[in-house]
């Protein structure tokens, strides 16, 4: 699995300060006007290693600024589920004032149909889901680019067996 970007203190992908991870290869490829196309090439980027987990999780735990959590985005998350399983398990371990919040052009309900995939998911807590669609974009959304994806609460969706919305 490669990183295509790392960005320390973010604002922008989710709420409160937050580290975003941005992972490469994307098998969607069908997004008209994705904000990162760039990294849709499985090869963009560096390769994750173990000193690289081992920053964020230091970065997590920052004791002299709040950080609410951590962002996963792409790419394709989902694509890199096998490679994102150990960082996510170590994050709910070791970082445990922290949230992590999740980007995908699944849905939840196709990423609960996948084992690798819906075992990743279970260690995040929101997703946001389903392919950006241009003729749906609106920019006044908050933390989505089109009309038809969804922001859904994950453990709350996992516990009821059908998706619930995240409420701010």
């Amino acid at each position: 699995m490669n990183i295509a970007d790392y960005k320390r203190f973010d604002v922008i992908n989710g709420p409160g300060m937050r580290h975003s991870i941005f992972v490469s290869g994307c098998s969607h490829h069908s997004c008209e006007g994705c904000f990162n196309a760039v990294s849709w090439n499985f090869n963009y980027g560096k390769p994750y290693s173990k000193d690289f987990e081992d920053s964020v999780i230091r970065d997590l735990n920052i004791d002299h600024v709040k950080i609410s959590g951590l962002s996963i985005l792409g790419g394709e998350p989902f694509d890199n589920a096998e490679g994102l399983l150990y960082l996510v398990h170590r994050v709910k371990k070791e970082c445990t004032n922290n949230n992590i919040w999740i980007w995908s052009g699944y849905t939840f309900e196709e990423i609960c149909e996948d084992e690798k995939m819906k075992k990743l998911l279970t260690y995040c807590d929101v997703l946001v889901d389903g392919r950006f669609i241009i003729g749906q974009r609106d920019l006044r959304l908050k933390w989505k680019g089109s009309r038809n994806q969804r922001i859904i609460n994950i453990q709350e969706s996992l516990k009821q067996n059908k998706v619930v919305l995240y409420e701010s």
